[in-house]
Parts: structure tokens; C-alpha cells; sequence
């Protein structure tokens, strides 16, 4: 997400972002800035410091009370201290106008790669896994998962070579505060299948009857 109240270098970023093959928002609400940006669900954000409402750096540190959302700080502003002050807020980098498009761009991969070291990101087949922000997409559409329905998922993945028990699956959710029965997991297994075959119209999750569950390869 854009957080820059000049409508040219919004659309500048935008632009060149989009050409990069980024999906891209601009605000326009600053008058609930910090309420808009927290529902966005944003990846990351730009964020100039000279902003209507609600200065930049201060809305940065209302952020940071609420989510570590990458955020990175674009701004004219070119005092040292403004530039501390940010770093100091928790901004993820710091990048002064007028901006190096590459070095941008250059900058945002960066913090794409550590993040997704930090968030557990997993790639399996044409699937992206998003387990922090509990998303599942492939190149055209994603789902939202249940905190559950993530925990069975992550589980069937991460033993995707072998048959996986109710029990097992039982005990997970009940290792991650989730105490559930064994109708609920019923439940929780079709709400997974169902969303995951808007992704593929192959099934995934295939039951063997009497023995539990196993993630398939070739859907």
C-alpha cells in the first residue's frame, strides 16, 4: 500500500510498482489512515512522512503498536534525525525522494526475502502458504483458512509422504490450544477440502478409510 498524499509520486509508485509485476493500493482515506492500513492486510507499505491528519513517523509508531507489517519510509526529508526517528519507530528502511527506482525495487525484494523466512512462507507445487497470515493462493486465486483448518493443513504438509490419524490431528490442535472433538474436526476437514478446491478442482486431501488422511502430489 501507497501512503504518499502527492497524487504524482502516488501514481509514479503505483506505476512502477504494477509494471513489476506487484499488486498495488494507494490510500486515500488519511483521515483513518492507521484503521484503513490495519484491515488492508497489506504486505508492505510506503509510507511518506508529510502526511494530512496524522503525521508520518507518528503513524508509524501507532502501526508498530498493532502490526509488523514491512513498512518502508519515503519521504524529502533528508534530516538525520528524521531518518533515526523512523528507524526508531520500527521502520524497515528508509528511502529519501527523489528515489532510484531500482534501488526501490531493489530495497522491497529484500525485505520480501526476509520476510518470508521470518513468516513461514512454503511453496508446494503451483501453491504459495502463507501460515502467519493463514493464506493459501496459487497464481489466480487465494483462501483465507481457519486457524484450525491451517494447523491440519500444515500438519497433512509436513507429513505429506504418509498416512496422518485423526488422532494426530487431534493431538495437534489440542498442542496449539485448539480443544476440539471428533465431530468438529469432521467439519473442520470438509471446510478445508472445500476451499482448497477452489484452488485446484483435483483433490488434495484423500481419505483412507480406517487409517486417516495424506496430502496428495498429484492434484
Amino acid at each position: 500500500m501507497i501512503v504518499e498524499d502527492d497524487k504524482i509520486v502516488a501514481s509514479e509508485l503505483y506505476n512502477l510498482l504494477t509494471n513489476s509485476s506487484y499488486e498495488a493500493t494507494i490510500l486515500t482515506n488519511f483521515e483513518n489512515a492507521l484503521e484503513t492500513i490495519l484491515k488492508s492486510n497489506s504486505d508492505l507499505i510506503l509510507l511518506d512522512i508529510n502526511i494530512p491528519y496524522l503525521n508520518g513517523e507518528l503513524l508509524l509508531k501507532n502501526i508498530r503498536k498493532k502490526s509488523n507489517i514491512p513498512i518502508i519510509m519515503v519521504t524529502s526529508k533528508t534530516n538525520e534525525a528524521d531518518e533515526a526517528l523512523s528507524i526508531m519507530y520500527g521502520a524497515d528502511d528508509y528511502i529519501i525522494k527523489p528515489y532510484n527506482p531500482t534501488i526501490l525495487l531493489l530495497r522491497i525484494s529484500n525485505i520480501f526475502k526476509r520476510c518470508e523466512q521470518k513468516l513461514d512462507i512454503i511453496k508446494f507445487k503451483n501453491l504459495i502458504i502463507n501460515i502467519n497470515k493463514e493464506i493459501i493462493k496459487n497464481n489466480e486465486k487465494e483462501v483465507v483458512l481457519t486457524k484450525n483448518e491451517m494447523i491440519i493443513f500444515s500438519y497433512l504438509l509436513n507429513n505429506k509422504e504418509r498416512i496422518v490419524t485423526r488422532d494426530e490431528l487431534m493431538t495437534t490442535l489440542w498442542n496449539n490450544d485448539e480443544y476440539i472433538n471428533d465431530n468438529a474436526l469432521t467439519v473442520n476437514i470438509s471446510r478445508l477440502r472445500t476451499k482448497l478446491k477452489e484452488l485446484s478442482e483435483e483433490e488434495m486431501i484423500e481419505t483412507r478409510k480406517g487409517l486417516g488422511y495424506i496430502l496428495l502430489w498429484d492434484f
